[in-house]
């Protein structure tokens, strides 16, 4: 049987680690041909090198929108098409308001508001003239409940939120999906190094009692990337594990 994206060709912002990762691993599975943009260009390119499939690493900082086009571009130049985009890159610089400074509240939503609109916009314009495509964005559960430290963060995911739901009425006529994800404690490098106090009272709001794996993202972002979710745009899929319901 064919995979879920045979023949589609996806761009993953901040796909050299972590869950952008994951989704690319997925996607390739699934039959993709996979870019990788990453702000780190080796390790985009030691990334693309490592999925079982057509994949090519390339550096970008999504802050900056001719960056994310020039991204947008590889992709068609070197497979033809852009049907699959998805915005993951992001950062963290937690503090309290009191001492959160403000280049880190304006660093934070750069990467993530303004590089998901750049993402977005950029991914838009090839799409609509292709009259089909999915736009997928990394939300997180923190920009529905806000967490003390992450007044910028939880701004930032919050403003994504309705990014995606703006952006998917402007471009539903043409054909195109835009949709996005609130994963909850997920198992990777940056949570793994938080304090064990702080991991276990996390863990206690959980219903399910674990934390998720990148690869449980990475499965409901291929969902909204692939036709089994063809008659979804402008959703919000929590992926908590019952946290914060």
């Amino acid at each position: 049987m064919d995979g879920l994206l045979q023949g589609r060709v996806a761009l993953i912002t901040g796909g050299a680690q972590g869950i952008g990762l994951a989704i690319a691993q997925t996607f390739a599975a699934h039959g993709a041909s996979v870019v990788i943009a990453d702000l780190d260009a080796d390790a985009a390119r030691r990334a693309a090198e490592s999925l079982d499939g057509p994949a090519t690493g390339v550096a970008c900082d999504v802050r900056d929108l001719a960056q994310v086009e020039r991204a947008c571009s590889v992709a068609v130049d070197a497979f033809g098409a852009l049907d699959v985009m998805v915005n993951n890159a992001g950062i963290t610089r937690d503090a309290t308001m009191r001492k959160m400074s403000e280049e880190d509240f304006d660093l934070v939503m750069q990467v993530h508001l303004r590089g998901t609109w750049n993402g977005t916009r950029s991914a838009a314009a090839i799409m609509r003239e292709q009259g089909r495509g999915a736009i997928v964005n990394l939300s997180s559960i923190s920009g529905k409940v806000g967490f003390i430290g992450q007044t910028n963060y939880s701004a930032a995911k919050a403003g994504i939120v309705g990014l995606t739901k703006a952006a998917a009425k402007e471009v539903a006529y043409r054909g195109v999906r835009v949709n996005a994800v609130q994963p909850g404690l997920i198992r990777t490098a940056m949570t793994e190094a938080m304090p064990q106090k702080a991991w276990n009272e996390k863990l206690a709001e959980i219903p399910m009692g674990r934390a998720g794996e990148p690869s449980e993202i990475a499965s409901v972002v291929l969902f909204l990337a692939s036709d089994l979710s063809s008659y979804m745009t402008g959703t919000v899929l929590e992926i908590t594990g019952g946290r914060l319901m």
